[in-house]
């Protein structure tokens, strides 16, 4: 596992690497050795001397203030997961050994009143997940549409899954290298808001251990959000499904995301919603 100092420099560098000149205001010019922007255009950029911007590439967050890192941020172009993962690199940099030896404060059950929150929505699959991407509940649709993954465990794991059930993916996601992505970013945001997970550390360890390309993707150090946009999954019942997603985190259970995904009205999918809501009402109470 990498230490903090080593993800700081790898995720610096490579955010670096992504900015072109012009989208800074600043000439590209035809003898440039490297790619993306300069240290020193960098260091120019957020008023900072470049013995200060090299420091704190080289991993040395500790001490360097909200002020600069917003600036080391505006500088790098970061979106609002990068920022916000930026500054959690901060956090865990500067945390003393006592807080840095806490335990993990991501959850890994489901209090009884979300689960009846869950059984409420019928609209279409909801899913409350961990940052670690363990499935921790499920409405009736929602395990109708992971059916195949609730036949092994009561808690699935999104990334495991995607990485390493590759049958079972390669058919789900239409699209699996930005499906594998997606979950890639999440796990790296979570273990740079919470890099003392054990439990996350030994998730990554073992995708690592076994696919080569979470090894590939995890070092690209690219982070985002789950908040909002489109899913596309092919259910091996009812087919293709489109579906529309909103996701956010619950204020009493900070660790926790609440996913709602929802049909057009009218559509294929909505159709196909219904169907799959149908049978998995079905083979509830069919006896076994």
């Amino acid at each position: 596992m990498s230490t903090n100092r080593d993800d700081v420099k790898a995720f610096l560098v490579s955010r670096r690497a992504r900015v072109r000149p012009d989208q800074v205001g600043l000439p590209a010019g035809p003898n440039r050795r490297v790619a993306g922007l300069r240290r020193g255009e960098v260091a120019m950029l957020a008023d900072v001397s470049v013995e200060y911007y090299s420091r704190v590439e080289r991993g040395s967050l500790a001490g360097v203030s909200d002020g600069v890192l917003s600036a080391i941020a505006g500088a790098l172009l970061l979106d609002d997961a990068e920022r916000d993962h930026l500054f959690d690199l901060a956090r865990a940099a500067n945390a003393s050994p006592v807080r840095r030896s806490g335990r993990s404060s991501t959850p890994k059950t489901l209090r009884t009143g979300l689960q009846y929150v869950l059984d409420g929505f019928t609209g279409g699959p909801a899913v409350i997940r961990n940052d670690r991407l363990d499935v921790l509940g499920v409405n009736a649709l929602g395990r109708a549409l992971y059916a195949d993954l609730f036949r092994t465990t009561d808690h699935p794991n999104l990334a495991r899954a995607t990485f390493l059930d590759r049958e079972w993916a390669d058919a789900f996601h239409p699209d699996w290298d930005l499906a594998a992505d997606q979950s890639v970013a999440i796990l790296r945001a979570a273990a740079g808001h919470d890099p003392d997970d054990r439990a996350l550390q030994d998730l990554v360890g073992e995708l690592s251990t076994r696919s080569p390309e979470f090894r590939a993707k995890w070092a690209a150090h690219d982070v985002r959000r789950h908040a909002t946009g489109e899913k596309h999954f092919v259910h091996p019942v009812v087919g293709p499904l489109d579906l529309s997603f909103e996701g956010t985190r619950l204020m009493s259970d900070p660790g926790l995301s609440f996913l709602i995904y929802t049909a057009e009205p009218g559509s294929p999918t909505a159709d196909a919603l219904r169907l799959l809501g149908s049978l998995a009402a079905t083979e509830a109470v069919t006896p076994s």
